[in-house]
């Protein structure tokens, strides 16, 4: 039996393709009793993730809302593995590198364990803890103030630290990347950290799964002529495909089998 975070994260996904859930569809798909499922939901419905309507749940949030990490980490799990060992192949010994928030950049983090004479500047709290012992490895945080749940750090300090440094290769997160609205984020500060680091940055690399294609979050923070790099799992549908190769971004698949550039 699968355990009550990893099922309410499916739930939300379920939600997100179809827009509604049943409770007695849930209770039998997972082997539960409704009022297990009941309990799901109600504590989906208190961080405003989900509304509960007679019989099941519908989705509550807009552009704004961000999915927690906890969530996100659970989702695609296999697909941002292999986007975060692929990412993790761009970086050479030396590199002087910025690493941004999310369950993507973490992945790649965790394939930089035992690397050589890196520099990793990042506002994320999760990356830092998970690389600050590395002895080969210089962690610079960002400070800022810390975003709960997230644990990115955004304002001022976070800004001013971007805008200070020169770094040889970003890698980036998005809530969505569209061909007209470009890179979106769901919340406005992260978006204004995202766009020092792309400015402090001599190369960038867009890190998304297909989940993220042709979706438009909250606050735009980039053109796709910003980036240089996609590195995704699957071929983006014709009209953003060639809003990228317009836009001269190289896209990186990398598939279960195999990795291809075009």
């Amino acid at each position: 039996m699968i355990n009550s975070e990893i099922r309410r994260s499916e739930i939300i996904d379920q939600i997100e393709k179809k827009g509604s859930v049943g409770i007695s569809e849930l209770a039998n798909n997972y082997k539960v009793s409704e009022m297990t499922i009941r309990r799901d939901l109600i504590e989906l419905e208190k961080k405003s993730i989900i509304r509960r309507v007679h019989g099941g749940a519908v989705a509550f949030y807009g552009r704004s809302f961000e999915p927690p990490l906890i969530s996100r980490s659970n989702k695609n799990i296999s697909i941002k593995q292999r986007i975060g060992r692929y990412a993790a192949e761009m970086v050479v010994d030396g590199d002087s590198i910025a690493l941004d928030v999310g369950s993507t950049t973490l992945e790649m983090a965790m394939n930089l364990i035992g690397r050589q004479n890196l520099t990793i500047v990042t506002p994320s709290l999760h990356i830092a803890n998970l690389l600050g012992d590395e002895s080969q490895i210089r962690v610079i945080v960002s400070g800022g103030i810390v975003r709960r749940g997230e644990k990115s750090l955004t304002g001022d300090l976070a800004y001013y630290t971007f805008r200070e440094i020169n770094v040889d290769k970003l890698f980036l997160g998005t809530g969505g990347i569209d061909a007209s609205a470009g890179l979106t984020e769901h919340d406005m500060q992260d978006a204004q950290v995202k766009r020092e680091m792309i400015r402090c940055a001599k190369e960038v690399y867009l890190l998304a799964d297909s989940s993220k294609f042709q979706q438009i979050a909250f606050a735009f923070f980039a053109d796709l002529t910003q980036i240089d790099h996609l590195i995704c799992e699957n071929e983006p549908a014709d009209e953003l495909k060639e809003a990228l190769i317009t836009a001269n971004v190289t896209i990186h698949i990398v598939e279960s089998h195999s990795e291809y550039i075009m």
